[in-house]
């Protein structure tokens, strides 16, 4: 319980949108099982269900950057309850039409809408919350997301068969009740006053400076996007190449295993994301990114070496689930720190776009191997990638510390915090 205690002493609205999240992570039954759709409901080889994910992907592409850019120049709040309506009415259709392209394309454009809205997400998130507690903000965002899934990749998993239209009518009603909750107790999203210290240098800016010139001039941000785009790209394969695996050697049972495996994640995810969040809360964001990178090596690496052995699958998620903790809690506060706060959502929206893109070419490389040469070049190709992506991080700790020296400063701690919200 004393690792919870950390959660109290945020604004309101953070335990709004953590909410929210729960709610509407309740009913994502849809993407976890998605590679499964297209190769066993629709008789899509690996490359052509690849394909398939990467048109969405490049569709995604301009949703996250003009929801960056919608995100700093208008209210973030409406951004997300527009965007959540026509998700909720794509997944409610697609639920009542039988399974085909037209059903495909509605999910593609439903996910645009989730992605649309996600640079406004994260930059309120770093808006109403003071930058000493961001960590604990961020990681109260992303627990509420996992606890929301603890049961939705099982259920879809049983649903599949026989039942799947269900998943997709659940997925909607599920964003719909959150949508309620954020429009009626959501309410007060003026970003917090913080004295010229605890802000710092950093996070100042000057209005009409374009993305491309804050980037320029912050490029060790550029060096960490890109690493922690190749990371997300290699993770995307527990949902793409990892179920494609498990159905090979499981058959039917492959949908099955693969949402309980999924539920593992969620679930080990609500249990540690607190502990890992309270004991190391002194380390900086670059070693969180670089232990968790190695962590997902692990849990790849004991997954290939024991295929077909069920038990360990669970302990491969268990293994890799703890690097996806680390890189979680300490993205949002590692940028929103770095940046000006007048560019967060475009930033994010940047860093969405070129996950878009790294996704898309690992997916597309990824599916010819495994369809050409088989699963063990494919996971070749994922775990060089990976190693890039390790050497990356280390690189990052070394400039990350010369670039942004002021952040390795000892502070001392705020006088006052002058929140124009309670005046």
């Amino acid at each position: 319980m004393n690792f919870l205690n950390q959660y109290k002493g945020l604004r309101k609205e953070n335990y709004v949108l953590f909410f929210g999240r729960i709610v509407t992570n309740l009913g994502s039954m849809i993407w976890p099982v998605l590679t499964l759709i297209l190769t066993q409901k629709m008789q899509f080889s690996a490359t052509q269900a690849a394909l398939i994910i990467i048109v969405a992907g490049f569709i995604l592409i301009p949703a996250g950057l003009i929801g960056g850019k919608v995100a700093d120049k208008h209210n973030k709040k409406h951004v997300i309850i527009y965007c959540d309506l026509i998700s909720v009415a794509l997944y409610v259709t697609s639920a009542f039409l039988p399974l085909s392209f037209a059903t495909v394309a509605l999910i593609i454009v439903a996910a645009a809408c989730q992605s649309m809205e996600q640079p406004s997400y994260n930059a309120l998130i770093a808006d109403i919350t003071y930058t000493e507690d961001r960590e604990r903000a961020y990681s109260l965002q992303y627990l509420g997301s996992n606890i929301g899934l603890v049961a939705s990749p099982m259920i879809a998993g049983f649903l599949f068969n026989d039942y799947l239209w269900l998943s997709f009518l659940i997925s909607g009603l599920a964003i719909g009740l959150s949508t309620i909750v954020i429009f009626f107790f959501l309410n007060n999203i003026t970003p917090v006053v913080e004295d010229e210290e605890e802000v710092g240098s950093y996070q100042k800016g000057k209005k009409g400076e374009s993305l491309a010139h804050i980037l320029l001039h912050n490029k060790v941000i550029l060096l960490y996007i890109i690493m922690f785009s190749i990371y997300q790209a290699v993770y995307q394969q527990y949902a793409y190449l990892m179920p494609l695996d498990l159905g090979r050697i499981h058959g039917e049972n492959g949908a099955m295993i693969f949402g309980s495996v999924s539920s593992l994640n969620c679930i080990v995810v609500v249990i540690f994301t607190p502990i890992i969040t309270k004991v190391l809360d002194k380390v900086i964001p670059t070693r969180k990114n670089l232990y968790g990178y190695v962590m997902l090596m692990m849990g790849y690496l004991i997954f290939l070496l024991m295929r077909g052995h069920i038990p360990f699958y669970y302990a491969a998620i268990i293994t890799f689930t703890f690097g996806e903790i680390l890189t979680t809690i300490s993205n949002g506060p590692y940028l929103s720190a770095r940046i000006p706060e007048s560019h967060r959502g475009r930033i994010h929206g940047f860093l969405s776009v070129v996950q878009g893109v790294l996704q898309a070419v690992f997916l597309l490389v990824v599916g010819v191997f495994y369809d050409k040469w088989g699963s063990i070049f494919a996971w070749g190709f994922v775990l060089l990638m990976l190693s890039i992506a390790i050497f990356g991080a280390v690189v990052l700790i070394d400039c990350d510390k010369r670039r942004y020296l002021e952040l390795y400063q000892p502070r001392k701690k705020r006088r006052k915090r002058l929140d124009k919200t309670k005046q």
